[in-house]
């Protein structure tokens, strides 16, 4: 096989191994999207409260992939530097995965343990820091992962390492989604919410596993360590690491600004479309402050929408699965950029159709349209990035990288999740539901702020 580097060219076997576990993370990560509203919801979370709940991703991955990113670059083991945050963060996850839809059932024992009574928000405290551990875990092991790119694939194959990164996303979000729809179809089986939890956490660990196992770091890299420890003693403070990071290029304050205005865009749909199914496209007002035989009478619906949610998603990383190699072999011949732009157009007209249109056959089809623009956010700006990323520091830039993504989830899970607990709508019997579709316009407009963003942005011959 040919080298560059030292590094030699990977096989496509290799760049599968190479992206199981991502697979992994992908349908742990997919499961707690889909299900974690209708969990959080069971035990009283309205609107607002979700989406304080949501903080967790976008907290700890500011904390804690700079953090674990730039440990990464520094760590000597004889596991490598990368896997062992890689598997850590895939068992911790996994024990949480378990525990979190079982949060009711961990207060009762909880209750019957101590002999105490606990008050009623218990079972959501408990399912919040559930949450919480999860993401943080799933951040711990995104991080590193990511900087493993450069660490053992040559620099001309780093577009298609992250095409085949969008590929195990697509294909772990399509698995993970489309399980218990297509178990009550083929089988008439409805899997149950702690089932499809405790699948999660098997594929997140198995997955990782066997990246571990078959991708070999290079060792050869203490010299290279060693010289970045030496130069981050001058580095007092995280401010002269972001300003390190703006130096690398002009370009690179640019895809930062582009990549904050696509998260917030993407964060819009990922975080609300669940509930958008559940109460705008099947009408099932809220039920986060109802009596149980209120509740219960609306279950079946519930239900449906959920599943529909879970569909919708499938078909939605299904085509980024089907796209993703496509997106990286046309972005190695007319650049990123391009490519990036029109993924990102295709998007916002989903958007904007699944905004005013609330067929769900439409609305299917439209998930689909949207899973273009996915594919390309899962690869192309980490591409545009790399090529500025020196030797060694790997880690720390995808951790710094990694802040404009995580930051605008706090923008969506507070102000977007604020904006629509105040956009009330009456319906029958005292009842009330909101306008979840009003993510997609915000969504829709932050999108498209990211591709006037894109296209300023100068990339290397």
């Amino acid at each position: 096989m040919e080298e560059n580097n030292n590094l030699k060219r990977f096989t496509t076997a290799q760049f599968l191994n190479f992206c199981l576990g991502f697979f992994g993370l992908q349908f742990a990560w997919q499961m707690r999207i889909i299900l974690s509203g209708p969990v959080t919801e069971g035990l009283g979370a309205s609107p607002f409260i979700y989406g304080l709940i949501w903080l967790a991703g976008p907290f700890t991955g500011m904390v804690v992939q700079p953090l674990v990113g730039a440990l990464s670059d520094k760590t000597i083991s004889p596991f490598g530097r990368r896997r062992p945050y890689l598997l850590g963060g895939a068992l911790l996850a996994s024990i949480a995965l378990w525990i979190f839809p079982n949060s009711e059932g961990v207060a009762n024992y909880i209750h019957n343990l101590l002999g105490v009574n606990l008050p009623a928000w218990s079972a959501l405290l408990i399912a919040a820091i559930m949450i919480w551990v999860i993401d943080a875990c799933v951040n711990v092991a995104q991080g590193p992962y990511r900087a493993l790119i450069p660490d053992v694939v040559p620099q001309e194959q780093h577009s298609l390492a992250n095409s085949y990164i969008s590929l195990a996303i697509g294909l772990g979000s399509v698995v993970a989604a489309g399980a218990a729809p297509f178990l009550r179809w083929a089988f008439g089986y409805q899997m149950s919410i702690p089932a499809q939890f405790i699948m999660a956490a098997l594929a997140f660990t198995l997955g990782m596993l066997w990246t571990c196992i078959t991708i070999k770091e290079h060792q050869a890299k203490k010299e290279i360590i060693k010289d970045v420890a030496v130069a981050e003693v001058k580095e007092d403070t995280f401010l002269d690491s972001l300003k390190n990071f703006f130096a690398l290029s002009p370009e690179v304050s640019k895809i930062c600004t582009m990549q904050f205005f696509t998260w917030i865009g993407t964060m819009c749909m990922m975080i609300f479309f669940t509930q958008y199914s559940i109460h705008t496209v099947f009408e099932v007002p809220d039920l986060s402050s109802v009596s149980e035989e209120v509740a219960t009478q609306y279950a079946n619906p519930m239900l449906i929408g959920t599943n529909f949610s879970s569909i919708c998603f499938a078909i939605f990383n299904l085509i980024c699965f089907v796209v993703a190699i496509p997106i990286g072999i046309l972005s190695a011949k007319y650049g990123n950029k391009k490519v990036h732009i029109i993924s990102l157009i295709t998007m916002i007209l989903a958007y904007l159709g699944m905004g005013f249109s609330y067929n769900p056959k439409v609305v299917a089809i439209l998930m689909g349209v949207a899973g273009i623009g996915w594919a390309s956010i899962c690869a192309l700006p980490f591409a545009m990035l790399s090529q500025y990323i020196k030797k060694g520091t790997e880690g720390s830039v995808m951790g710094i990288f990694n802040i404009f993504i995580a930051g605008p989830q706090v923008f969506v899970c507070t102000l977007v999740a604020w904006f629509i607990s105040k956009c009330i709508i009456k319906v029958d019997n005292g009842l009330i539901n909101y306008h979840w579709e009003y993510a997609f316009f915000i969504g829709a407009i932050c999108l498209a702020v990211a591709a006037v963003i894109a296209n300023s942005v100068k990339e290397k011959e």
